[in-house]
């Protein structure tokens, strides 16, 4: 499931390139699209611009795949109320990032969690990613958060490939496990992973569909040798922060501008090059 980016133009959102992006990630397999996301600079958006994201890609899915919203925040009244936005646009279920910046406590992450979740009738996944928020949800926690009905899995982007069996014996056989990790996802999958929310898809999304549905298969030989293809390109997309390079690499293919909103800027030259370098070691024409 590709982590979308939010194409922008002349400091808006352009929506036709969104419209465009999102019918061509469902003809190339994709399984799912996670709008509002870091990689669609979620923290740069406002409410209203994210209620418009979330409505367009819905709209444009058309029930086909499921819509997984970005709807996190720091504060767990704003995440609540984001949480209340994407529902209302059609979302199927809700990504909730861990509270960065105030670095609260493992009892702190549970009671945000369980707040939201009883506020807002929608499946939420919890976004584990200490890369950027600094706190992590321990194994312990998530088993506290496995409990709670609407909290139905995780996307963890921790690249801890000791994690997911530790969860799977804490959280049961029914919590939804997502890597947010591209280059980690092989390892992941083979214990007990049920998907990626993927940067990569936004540029290779057949790709990355042929690899998950290879390991769905059990295919692991298969599925190495499309991530040993693919590896170039997961490298490349985080050479710079994210997402401008991937920004710039859907530029390459027609699917969208490179324009990032501040404090973000666009990749440099040199990144530029090794990303082009990158596209065509994967097979990625542009």
């Amino acid at each position: 499931m590709p982590a979308l980016i939010t194409p922008m133009k002349a400091g808006r959102v352009d929506e036709a390139a969104l419209r465009k992006l999102v019918g061509w990630q469902i003809e190339q397999g994709s399984h799912g699209l996670v709008p509002c996301g870091t990689t669609g600079e979620a923290p740069t958006l406002s409410n209203d611009e994210i209620r418009r994201v979330v409505e367009i890609v819905v709209e444009e899915a058309r029930g086909r795949v499921p819509v997984i919203a970005g709807a996190g925040s720091n504060s767990t009244a704003h995440t609540i109320e984001l949480t209340r936005i994407v529902k209302e646009a059609g979302a199927d279920a809700a990504l909730s990032v861990t509270g960065y910046y105030n670095k609260p406590s493992q009892e702190g992450l549970y009671r945000h969690y369980a707040a939201i979740a009883d506020a807002v009738d929608i499946p939420l996944l919890v976004y584990n990613i200490p890369g950027r928020a600094i706190v992590e949800i321990t194994v312990e926690t998530m088993a506290r958060l496995a409990k709670l009905e609407r909290v139905i899995g995780v996307k963890d982007a921790t690249a801890n490939l000791a994690r997911p069996l530790r969860e799977r014996r804490v959280c049961g056989k029914d919590w939804r496990m997502i890597s947010g990790e591209d280059a980690t996802t092989l390892g992941y999958m083979v214990q007990g992973g049920h998907g990626c929310i993927s940067v990569t898809a936004n540029v290779a999304p057949k790709l990355c569909a042929d690899f998950q549905n290879a390991c769905m298969q059990g295919a692991y030989d298969r599925a190495l040798a499309l991530q040993e293809q693919l590896m170039p390109l997961h490298d490349a997309m985080f050479i710079e922060p994210s997402p401008a390079p991937v920004k710039y690499a859907a530029s390459l293919i027609g699917m969208a501008g490179d324009e990032v909103r501040l404090p973000l800027v666009p990749a440099s030259d040199a990144a530029r090059e090794k990303i082009r370098h990158a596209m065509a070691a994967s097979g990625v024409e542009h």
